[in-house]
C-alpha cells in the first residue's frame, strides 16, 4: 500500500510539474482533478463543477471531445478559446481494470502565440505569392511578341518548373534584313535565376551584327556587375541575315546546340565557349556562319526537355526529340506541342506543372 501511495504521489508530482493545464472529468462531466498550473488560472471552486460551467457555459460544448472520447474510447483533439486565449485540447480515456472508461483526462496547451505566428506566416505567404505572380507576369511580358510574318515563321514554348524560370529566349529585328535570336539557361531556379534573365535581356547589345562580340560585351557586363562566382548563364546567340541568306552564331556554354534541318538536310550548330560568368578574364567567343535556304527550320532548346526521366531513370534524350521534330511536316507550333506531349508521356507526367526543370523551346522557319 505504501508503494502504491509513493507511485501515486510521484505521478501527481509529474502532472503538477507540467506547464500545460491538466484536468480529469468523470462520465457526468464533473471536474474531479486539476493540476497546479490550471489551479493558478481558475478559482479553487472549479473542482467539482461541470467542465463546461468552469468555462462560463450553461451547457456542454457542441464539439465536446470528452464525450467523444467516452463513447468511442479513442483520443481526440480540438482547439478551444478560453479567456481570450487559444488552447489545444487533447482528450484521452482513462479505463479501470475491467476496461471500462471511467474518466477522461484533458491536457490543455496554450497555443495563442503559435496561432498568431501561423496567421502572420500565412499572411506573409499570401504577400509573397502575390509578388511572385506579379514577377511571373513581368517575366513573361519580356518574352518575344512577334516578328514580320513575311520573313520568317516563329513559335516557342516556355514552361518554367517554378513560378519564375531560369530559362529565357528572345527574338528581335536588328534592321530590315537581320533578325537576332538567343536562348539562355541560367544556373538555378526561382527568384535568383529570374533576376539573371532580366539582367540578360537588359544587358545584351541587340545592335551588334556579330554574336561573338555581343556575348563578349555581355560577359564583361556580367563581371562588372560583381555577381556571385556560382552564378552563370549559358547563351546561344544567332543573327539571321535574310538578305544574304546566312546564319551567324556563337555559343556561351549552351550545352544543347540548336539544330538546322530541311528536306535532306540536317546540321547541328556546334560551337564552343564558356558560360557568361566571372571564371576567366577573356572568354574568347568566335562567330560561325552557315548558309540558309527557304524552308530551313532551326530548333532552339534548353536541356530541361531532354533530361526528363521515366520510372526506369531513363532520359528522354535528344534522339526521341529529333525523331518527332524531323518526322513532322506540320506547322511549327504543332511540332513543339507534340514534343512536349511525347516527353510528358514518356516521363509519366500528367501535366507540365510537374516538370522538374524549365522547358524552353523555339522553332523558326525561313520563308
Amino acid at each position: 500500500m505504501e508503494e502504491n501511495n509513493e507511485n501515486s504521489s510521484f505521478i501527481e508530482d509529474i502532472i503538477n510539474g507540467m506547464f500545460d493545464w491538466v484536468r480529469v472529468i468523470d462520465r457526468q462531466d464533473n471536474i474531479v482533478y486539476i493540476n497546479n498550473s490550471m489551479a493558478k488560472a481558475f478559482p479553487p471552486s472549479i473542482k467539482g463543477k461541470k467542465c463546461y460551467a468552469a468555462l462560463g457555459r450553461t451547457e456542454p460544448c457542441n464539439n465536446c471531445i470528452s464525450r467523444q472520447t467516452v463513447f468511442e474510447g479513442n483520443p481526440h483533439e480540438k482547439e478551444e478559446i478560453i479567456n481570450g486565449k487559444t488552447f489545444s485540447v487533447m482528450s484521452s480515456p482513462v479505463k479501470n481494470r475491467k476496461g471500462q472508461i471511467v474518466y477522461v483526462v484533458e491536457v490543455l496547451r496554450d497555443i495563442t502565440q503559435m496561432k498568431q505566428l501561423q496567421r502572420e506566416i500565412i499572411e506573409q505567404n499570401h504577400k509573397l505569392q502575390s509578388n511572385l505572380s506579379m514577377a511571373k507576369r513581368l517575366q513573361c511580358s519580356l518574352l518575344p511578341k512577334g516578328l514580320p510574318e513575311n520573313k520568317i515563321d516563329f513559335s516557342f514554348i516556355y514552361k518554367p518548373c517554378e513560378d519564375l524560370g531560369g530559362d529565357f529566349l528572345d527574338i528581335f529585328s536588328i534592321d530590315e534584313d537581320r533578325i537576332g535570336i538567343y536562348i539562355a539557361d541560367v544556373s538555378g531556379h526561382g527568384v535568383p535565376a529570374s533576376m539573371l534573365t532580366v539582367f540578360l535581356r537588359s544587358a545584351i547589345n541587340k545592335k551588334l551584327l556579330s554574336p561573338a562580340q555581343a556575348l563578349e560585351q555581355l560577359y564583361m557586363e556580367f563581371n562588372n556587375s560583381r555577381f556571385d562566382h556560382d552564378l552563370y548563364i549559358t547563351v546561344f546567340y544567332a543573327v539571321i541575315d535574310l538578305k544574304q541568306q546566312k546564319l551567324i552564331f556563337s555559343n556561351a556554354g549552351h550545352n544543347v546546340c540548336p539544330v538546322l534541318f530541311n528536306t535532306g538536310r540536317f546540321e547541328i550548330l556546334r560551337s564552343s565557349g564558356i558560360p557568361i560568368s566571372n571564371w576567366l578574364k577573356n572568354p574568347g567567343y568566335c562567330d560561325n556562319t552557315i548558309n540558309l535556304i527557304p524552308g530551313d527550320r532551326i530548333f532552339f532548346y534548353t536541356d530541361g526537355i531532354v533530361e526528363l526521366r521515366n520510372s526506369s531513370n531513363e532520359q528522354y534524350g535528344e534522339k526521341r526529340l529529333l525523331d518527332i521534330l524531323l518526322g513532322d511536316n506540320t506547322g511549327i507550333s504543332d511540332s513543339l506541342n507534340r514534343i512536349v506531349e511525347s516527353a510528358c508521356e514518356f516521363a509519366d507526367i500528367g501535366n507540365t506543372l510537374q516538370i522538374p526543370d524549365d522547358i524552353t523551346m523555339a522553332l523558326l522557319e525561313i520563308k
